[in-house]
């Protein structure tokens, strides 16, 4: 078995092949845009949720199921470079930061869970399996991940660069398995999630990360308390800024403009496009909940 499982995408336009060429790497080719989203349905849908499963949902949770439908429904977009060619992912798979304490020491790391399939799952998966991960990885056991930072442990800062790079090149460039290494298979996915709106942002880019190879690295914001124009009329609304870094050699603006708009339709109609709720669960949740 590969690290991933990959197409090889052989209709590339011209555009696609000139950009391959224009950027050496994912040092190169970045693009930021930040979406805008009316969030009052959103959170109203959280509260509903909460009181009907008793699962603590939470923006991440709705933003990670939006990109998850966006990528499968945006194909080309769901997909990495290897030897300058594209090629097409087989699922869709998406890495969320955690946040892990050292309760002895009180020191702050960053590591990642990553949740397979996330296109197909439903929110109340999402959340069970993104809880039970984040919780092996805090608690440290998560056989993987302690292996690998054992591993960077050893190396020295000097060779730290060229150890990446080697690990790229033989995770991505060659695809090799190498969980008997006690590497993670494709530990990051199809694109990255981390929650800016939790540390108390609402704006900040994401800058790509070349060893990980992933085209799309999202960051959701805090909601905030804005005027809105409704109507012709001024009115007080919740708004979220979800900003994003692209690879430019394998995103443009049409595929960026498709995953936007999927977004925001799931976003501002949950009740539609997320997990289907009970009527006296939506009546329950008149006010919606602080995230």
């Amino acid at each position: 078995m590969p690290n991933v499982e990959l197409v090889l995408k052989k209709d590339v336009t011209p555009f696609r092949k000139i950009a391959i060429g224009t950027w050496q790497d994912s040092y190169d080719p970045s693009v930021y845009g930040t979406l805008d989203v009316r969030m009052e349905k959103a959170l109203q849908y959280i509260e509903a949720f909460r009181v009907e499963t008793g699962k603590r949902l939470t923006v991440t949770h709705l933003v990670t199921k939006a990109v998850a439908t966006a990528l499968a429904e945006t194909p080309d977009a769901n997909s990495m470079l290897r030897w300058n060619k594209i090629y097409l992912r087989k699922q869709v798979d998406l890495g969320l930061q955690v946040v892990m304490t050292d309760e002895a020491t009180g020191k702050v790391d960053l590591s990642a869970a990553k949740i397979e399939n996330v296109d197909k799952k439903s929110l109340k998966e999402i959340i069970e399996e993104l809880e039970a991960k984040a919780r092996r990885i805090r608690e440290r056991k998560d056989p993987a991940l302690e292996a690998t930072r054992q591993s960077m442990g050893m190396v020295p800062f000097m060779a730290m660069n060229r150890f990446m790079k080697l690990l790229s090149f033989l995770l991505y460039d060659l695809n090799l398995d190498l969980r008997a290494l006690g590497l993670p298979r494709d530990p990051f996915g199809s694109a990255f999630v981390t929650s800016i709106g939790s540390l108390g942002l609402s704006v900040a880019y994401v800058p790509l990360v070349p060893y990980a190879h992933v085209p799309i690295l999202v960051a959701p914001g805090a909601v905030l308390d804005v005027p809105v124009v409704q109507d012709g009329k001024v009115i007080p609304g919740k708004l979220m800024h979800i900003s994003a870094t692209f690879d430019h050699r394998i995103i443009d603006g049409f595929h960026a403009a498709r995953l936007a708009n999927t977004m925001r339709a799931m976003l501002e109609d949950p009740f539609k496009r997320f997990d289907t709720l009970k009527e006296e669960s939506i009546r329950a949740s008149e006010a919606p909940a602080p995230v």
